[in-house]
């Protein structure tokens, strides 16, 4: 630059000032969106196909419980006289005994291993107590039995017959049919031979 240039005040043109111009933003340009596969309706089962599908699953059937072979019985309805309903047959315990009264009699309810069910009168013939359903439920034999916790003897479920004595007179114990429906416990109190509490037979 000359000194005239300098002193004139001409404007030098800055070469550094020129437009620089734009690049095109690539990057800038809308990505498509894709498209959501996963959001398709899953098409609804016709009524049809659902029905099909509930016949088809299998139903649990209920089984029935045991009709104690001790009494020939039928099993009665529930407002048939001379019945009693007692409880449910899951009420009681297996190999367990139980007390119930009906009207002013206490009888015992056995619940064999086998699902059979028993009733006996509530007293022991050899103490008089009323213990029988506290007795301890066994087997003599294929023969179900109770042994009496007061002097230990042992009666037969099915008929009421002493079977162990333990030295004294044989005596037996009343027994009364029972009758199993719809899960239901029903007793008929046999009084056709009197009160057969400490009875001979």
């Amino acid at each position: 630059m000359t000194p005239d240039a300098m002193t004139s005040g001409a404007a030098v043109p800055a070469a550094a000032e020129a437009p620089v111009p734009a690049m095109p933003a690539a990057a800038e340009a809308p990505v498509p969106a894709m498209p959501a596969a996963a959001e398709a309706p899953v098409p609804a089962m016709p009524a049809a196909a659902e029905a099909a599908a509930e016949a088809a699953a299998p139903v649990a059937t209920p089984t029935p419980a045991a009709t104690p072979a001790a009494t020939a019985a039928p099993a009665p309805a529930a407002s048939a006289p001379g019945w009693t309903r007692i409880c449910r047959v899951d009420d009681l315990l297996v190999e367990r005994g139980a007390a119930a009264l009906v009207g002013d009699r206490q009888i015992a309810l056995f619940r064999t291993y086998d699902g059979r069910i028993y009733a006996t009168d509530q007293v022991d013939p050899f103490s008089g107590a009323a213990i029988l359903s506290r007795g301890i439920v066994g087997d003599r034999g294929g023969v179900p039995t109770v042994a009496s916790p007061m002097y230990k003897q042992v009666f037969d479920l099915r008929t009421g017959t002493c079977l162990d004595t333990q030295g004294k007179e044989p005596l037996s114990v009343r027994v009364h049919p029972v009758a199993v429906t719809d899960g239901e416990v029903f007793v008929k109190i046999d009084t056709s031979a009197g009160d057969a509490e400490g009875e001979n037979r």
